[in-house]
């Protein structure tokens, strides 16, 4: 696991920074082309090596700074002429022209992050051009004699590290365009994942919101196989005295520990913020009678464990009305409805009470 942490924060580096990278790579790419070039005795190559490396040390000063154009231009600029010029001085046999190959998915992979649109047809061009380029390397000299003869030590060396060259920077920007394609995909996963709970679970307190909450106690009425369960409206009494007396962020914190309460004494039950300080706790498979019980003794906890709000003890209740579910309610808000009417009921008479039967 740490192994594979550590190659994805290098996969999200060089993502990240492929710019800065590619540039970084260009560099030490043309330094030792310089040495090589040094070393067979070409003194043009080593000048327009030591030119190239300038460039690119110019470019890594501007990759920092965020000018991503210039850079990809002098990238496509310095890449086909020193191809030109290198197989022009020291032939076909030196592999010069698979820099342009190896260019290839450069330009494929910045064109399109940097061209949008319609744009992206210039990126159909520089491939076309750069194809051009080394159609016209291939049939003028391909059988001509080049003006240095390098030794076939330096021609091999040559070769193979311009092959290397190509095969490397298909394989990179390969690998990642994948990962990248691959971040996108989970990042875009994470966000939709995050916006389906958004949006049925509340901000505040956990709980579900309405959205997520009444399509489980249609699921419970409406399957194939009913069974029976006991729906609890809660509300917090007096909540806009806590408002006024200690502010909203006082009021919220009551909220959110009174949730924690519910949710720490009816687990493997379903509870939803309806609206402000009111609570309904879905009881799957509970017997009323149990159920009176249970409120009865949430109403009663909630009643003896204060919220502690800056080192003050916050008092408060709640009132609660049963109901449980019968063959006559037809929807979700029907067997809501007449809980919150017990609720009510209990609001007006006295409050921190649990009702659980009509009361005319």
């Amino acid at each position: 696991m740490r192994y594979r942490t550590i190659a994805d924060n290098v996969m999200h580096f060089l993502v990240h920074n492929s710019f800065l990278f590619t540039v970084a790579v260009m560099c030490l790419v043309h330094a030792t082309l310089l040495g090589v070039s040094w070393y067979g005795g070409v003194m043009p190559l080593v000048y327009v090596n030591f030119v190239s490396v300038i460039v690119y040390l110019f470019c890594i000063i501007l990759s920092n700074f965020g000018h991503i154009i210039p850079v990809y231009i002098s990238i496509l600029a310095e890449v086909t002429i020193y191809s030109v010029v290198s197989v022009y001085y020291i032939g076909w046999e030196s592999g010069s022209q698979f820099f342009l190959i190896a260019i290839v998915p450069i330009i494929i992979y910045f064109g399109c992050f940097i061209l949008k649109g319609a744009k992206r047809w210039i990126v159909a061009g520089l491939l076309i051009f750069n194809f051009s380029v080394f159609i016209y390397l291939f049939v003028d000299y391909c059988n001509a004699t080049p003006i240095y003869n390098v030794s076939y030590t330096v021609s091999a060396a040559l070769m193979i590290f311009t092959s290397f060259v190509m095969v490397f920077s298909v394989v990179f920007y390969n690998v990642i365009y994948i990962y990248s394609s691959e971040y996108e995909k989970i990042d875009l996963e994470k966000k939709n994942e995050k916006l389906t709970v958004d949006a049925e679970e509340d901000a505040l307190t956990g709980l579900l919101n309405r959205r997520g909450f009444l399509p489980i106690v249609e699921n419970l009425m409406k399957g194939e196989t009913r069974s029976n369960f006991c729906v609890a409206f809660c509300d917090i009494d007096n909540f806009k005295r806590v408002n006024d007396s200690y502010g909203h962020d006082c009021g919220d914190e009551v909220l959110r520990h009174i949730a924690k309460l519910i949710k720490r004494e009816m687990t493997n039950c379903n509870i939803c913020r309806w609206g402000g300080e009111e609570m309904v706790i879905l009881m799957k498979d509970y017997d009323f009678e149990v159920a009176k019980q249970k409120m009865e003794y949430l109403r009663k906890c909630i009643e003896s464990t204060p919220t502690i709000f800056y080192n003050k003890r916050i008092a408060a209740t709640i009132t609660i009305g049963i109901e449980e579910y019968k063959e006559t309610h037809k929807e979700p808000e029907e067997v809501i409805k007449v809980a919150d009417e017990r609720m009510y009921y209990g609001k007006q008479h006295g409050k921190n009470v649990v009702i659980f039967e009509d009361v005319d």
